[in-house]
């Protein structure tokens, strides 16, 4: 949970809410703000939090449909949301790997929880890295341009390693911006198209997971729950680039939030 900046839980809560799904919010750290433009950032582990809730949620007897992890504290935590996929077995599983973007990690990550992040994506149905992530994952260079051949590659190996995955972010070296899915069981592969716009800002990808995984919820097919995040995504950053205000304030979603409720 990042206080400012309009990301993570932050993000993650009223987008799933908008979709009449109930959010069950269990933060694996507290910030104040996010780590991408500023400093000395307040960070507050909650390892020894997350383990308990789980054992909270079995004894009361809840069930939930879902369980999407994102931004992890420390490499601890991927024993702890290994336990909550194995307490709750009848869940979707859907972990977006959020560990850097534009070829860098970010600064909270290390080459321990780069590893483990591996490890957990195995046993996800569905994940959602960018570019710099798939790389990652992959034990790829990052290249910020891709042949559509290429790209196709990287999804293909990435499912093997989980059920079904999609890259976001993706620039293909004819100049076209887009987010590519294949579901892992079937081999379907789409390529979801977008024009890009003169700006970018922190959180999206909070955002396009988010909004993709209540779209699944609600019934959506894989390929257009994809389709359908990415154009929220969209309409979110054209929303907010007239604002004049840093792009590190982040996406200003709440401009059209409600076209989520429709």
């Amino acid at each position: 949970m990042s206080g400012f900046g309009r990301c993570s839980l932050a993000v993650i809560t009223p987008v799933i809410s908008a979709m009449g799904i109930q959010c069950v919010p269990v933060p694996t750290a507290i910030l104040s703000t996010h780590t991408g433009g500023f400093d000395d950032f307040v960070f507050r582990d909650m390892t020894d939090f997350i383990s308990p809730c789980c054992k909270h949620y079995k004894k009361l007897g809840i069930d939930f449909d879902t369980i999407y992890s994102g931004f992890l504290g420390s490499d601890a935590q991927v024993d702890s949301c290994i336990e909550f996929f194995e307490s709750f077995p009848n869940a979707k599983r859907v972990v977006d790997p959020v560990m850097g973007d534009d070829g860098e990690c970010y600064k909270t990550y290390t080459p321990r929880l780069i590893e483990r992040m591996k490890e957990l994506v195995r046993h996800a149905d569905i994940i959602t890295p960018n570019l710099t992530e798939a790389a990652l994952l992959l034990d790829m260079p990052y290249s910020e341009r891709l042949s559509e051949a290429r790209a196709r590659d990287m999804l293909e190996l990435l499912c093997t390693m989980s059920g079904s995955a999609v890259i976001t972010g993706v620039k293909f070296v004819t100049g076209e911006h887009a987010n590519i899915c294949m579901n892992g069981q079937t081999g379907e592969y789409a390529v979801v198209r977008w024009d890009p716009l003169p700006a970018s800002y922190p959180g999206t990808g909070d955002i396009f997971a988010s909004v993709m995984t209540g779209r699944m919820m609600l019934g959506d097919r894989f390929e257009d729950a994809v389709r359908t995040a990415s154009v929220f995504v969209h309409d979110a950053v054209k929303a907010t680039m007239d604002n004049g205000k840093p792009r590190r304030n982040g996406v200003e979603f709440e401009r059209v939030l409600g076209t989520l409720m429709m």
